[in-house]
């Protein structure tokens, strides 16, 4: 199986990546010290995907750690995950991006940006077959999207056979008070347009009403959230870790899900969700119920409505023992019942998978990965919001201060209302 490094910037990436590491090293059976200590074959044979055995026994994962500031960085190294890592991948600067765009990409980053590739490029020598990167960021942040523009272009620029896929989180007034997490977010979409093959997009927006709904907790912490992404990073890179049919590298998830080249934002869902501090096991849980439970708006990870657009692919991932005949009968018969919300020309745009090994704490589980052209609200909330700001000039003294054109201001509002303006071109043309 082909090697994935991860690449985690900035504090929400690092602190998110922190926790994707920790739920699949439990699966795996990997303990905070990079020991196995498990005893089922199936958890070892595709565990160097995500980890290297170096030559003590220990299982190290595939990834480099950086922020434009120490704080985080120190902060995992101290706790309980920290001895997984290798220390050398650790890489931070001193001054931070203070949530400005243009001091990650412009002054901070560049200083880091050739250690970083240094680091990247020893990743590569430990691989015998790369097949790409997963980049670990938030979109509302200085070092999550300045240094993190800048690094993706970096690693097409260097390794442009290679596929990258990008877990962005997206801001929300409901979680953060940054006011200018919008100018952050659309600065950074132009380069996600250009350089990234696969975008999950996870939208804080969507993990607050999750967590406060339906979860029913009353003050949902970053820590809350970030359970909900994990676990539903998990589900998505199940079918690379772990024996199965369908999906089983980057590309081909790629080629299955992008019709067009710009169109590669994904909706993710997971069902059934389980709050953080609950060890939550249910078995038996109905194939009806986890199909019924996959499509529900309310189990996505982006605030849209699916049922507002149109799903151009769909990938959906089964975990548990579950009989393979009747996932295919009630996805099926789901699919025809909701027909029109799926374009009619792509024949077969609905793929699933099953793996036989659960979740930790779940005996049966499902992820979805969905195209679809409802994606367009989330892009048009933040646009909205971008353009309030824009049309003052508020704050745009900040990003100019630090080396920043303005003109790059407008032309991030063009691509972003182009993205929107060719889903609905999609989405018009079949509703």
């Amino acid at each position: 199986m082909r090697e994935i490094i991860t690449l985690q910037i900035g504090q929400c990436g690092n602190r998110v990546g922190q926790k994707f590491w920790e739920v699949i090293s439990d699966e795996h059976g990997i303990g905070p010290d990079g020991l196995y200590y498990d005893d089922q074959p199936p958890q070892l044979q595709r565990i160097s995907v995500y980890y290297r055995e170096a030559f003590d026994g220990r299982y190290v994962p595939r990834a480099v750690l950086t922020d434009l500031e120490a704080g985080v960085l120190d902060s995992i190294q101290s706790e309980t995950c920290g001895p997984l890592f290798n220390t050398n991948n650790f890489i931070s600067g001193v001054a931070g991006a203070a949530n400005n765009y243009s001091k990650g990409h412009y002054i901070g980053g560049p200083e880091l940006l050739e250690h970083v590739v240094e680091i990247i490029r020893g990743e590569v020598e430990y691989s015998d077959s790369l097949q790409g990167f997963q980049l670990v960021h938030s979109l509302g942040g200085g070092s999550g999207s300045g240094f993190g523009s800048l690094v993706m272009s970096k690693i097409k620029e260097d390794f442009p056979d290679c596929v990258l896929n990008n877990y962005s989180i997206i801001p929300s007034r409901k979680v953060s008070d940054v006011v200018v997490e919008p100018y952050n977010t659309m600065l950074s979409l132009r380069h996600l347009l250009e350089y990234s093959d696969a975008t999950y997009c996870i939208d804080n927006e969507a993990l607050f009403n999750i967590s406060y709904n339906i979860l029913r907790e009353s003050k949902p912490l970053y820590s809350d959230l970030n359970h909900l992404i994990s676990i539903s990073m998990s589900g998505i890179t199940t079918c690379f870790r772990f024996p199965s049919e369908l999906n089983s590298d980057l590309r081909k998830l790629a080629v299955n899900m992008v019709p067009f080249p710009r169109l590669h934002f994904f909706i993710p869902g997971f069902t059934p969700l389980t709050a953080r501090a609950i060890d939550f096991r249910r078995t038996n849980l109905p194939i009806k119920e986890l199909t019924k439970g996959i499509f529900d708006p309310n189990n996505m990870l982006v605030a849209c409505d699916p049922r507002s657009g149109r799903y151009l692919t769909v990938a959906v991932i089964f975990r548990g023992m579950l009989s393979v005949k009747e996932v295919e009968e009630e996805m099926g018969d789901m699919q025809e019942k909701n027909k029109m919300y799926f374009v009619e020309w792509l024949t077969n745009n609905l793929k699933i998978s099953i793996c036989d090994i659960p979740s930790r704490g779940l005996s049966e589980s499902a992820t979805i990965v969905g195209n679809s052209t409802s994606i367009q609200e989330v892009f048009k909330r933040v646009l909205e919001q971008f353009v309030t700001m824009f049309r003052r000039k508020a704050f745009i003294h900040w990003y100019t201060g630090e080396g920043m054109e303005e003109d790059e201001f407008a032309a991030a509002k063009d691509a972003a209302a182009e993205l929107i303006a060719e889903y609905e071109q999609h989405q018009d043309a079949y509703m």
